[in-house]
């Protein structure tokens, strides 16, 4: 059995935990879960409101930010005012938009890389400085860098470029713990370029597959991100959180 000692240093309690894209998503279900356990939360989105509207479910004393977290500048900015944390959290990204191959707009698959994977990028870079000892940074992607879908050949190119960034940064900034969440299909604001009928009609077709017998919701990823900031022997991994789906 562990001693008392080793389950406090495993506690969130007391924690600063700075989560970017923390308004929504997985981002607000790993906010409100750490909270819980008595966590310090700090979440930043790009839209004021949404700043607003996650900090009316947090508990008082949470901290909200507003930053483009495709500007370098502004992101060097707000970790200079955040100051000194433990745990960095990055979910941010836009509702999916996918297309086929040959009317993929190049500058849309641009700005899909800008905050997905150069955001995180420079996340890591300008957070880790700040970072108490102890530290982590948490990342995400998904499954369909391990089993694409017809038409997701940008977001499945982001999701294997995560996983590589996240070794490399795994041994530029040890001893901060860097890894990812990889994520199945989950009821999320994700899908919200789709219409909801159709969109529900998604979700009860591949939950029926799945084999856990439903698709994700954001709590299930939300214990994943958990998990990655206590365990204090993972680094440089991905944890797949998918029902089983990468198994179908």
């Amino acid at each position: 059995m562990e001693d008392k000692g080793t389950q406090v240093r495993r506690s969130l309690k007391g924690k600063r935990i700075v989560l970017l894209g923390g308004t929504s998503g997985f981002g607000l279900a790993t906010a409100k879960a750490a909270a819980e356990e008595g966590a310090h939360i700090v979440v930043v989105s790009s839209r004021q409101q949404s700043v607003d509207n996650a900090l009316t479910a947090l508990p008082a004393g949470s901290e909200g930010h507003v930053a483009d977290l495709t500007n370098e500048q502004q992101i060097e900015n707000l970790f200079k005012k955040i100051g000194e944390f433990d745990h960095l959290v990055f979910t941010a990204g836009e509702a999916l938009k996918l297309d086929e191959l040959s009317i993929v707009s190049m500058d849309g698959a641009r700005e899909f890389f800008n905050l997905r994977f150069w955001g995180a990028l420079m996340a890591a870079k300008y957070g880790s400085q700040y970072m108490r000892k102890g530290g982590s940074i948490t990342l995400t992607n998904g499954i369909v860098g391990i089993r694409p879908w017809k038409g997701w050949a940008v977001a499945a190119s982001i999701a294997g470029a995560t996983e590589a960034l996240t070794r490399g940064l795994a041994v530029d900034l040890a001893p901060i713990r860097v890894n990812t969440v990889c994520a199945g299909m989950v009821r999320t604001n994700l899908w919200n370029n789709v219409a909801e009928a159709d969109r529900e009609a998604m979700f009860n077709e591949m939950g029926s597959k799945l084999l856990t017998g439903r698709v994700g919701e954001a709590e299930d990823i939300a214990e994943a991100f958990l998990f990655l900031m206590r365990g204090n022997f993972t680094t440089g991994q991905v944890v797949v959180v998918d029902g089983g789906g990468v198994l179908i």
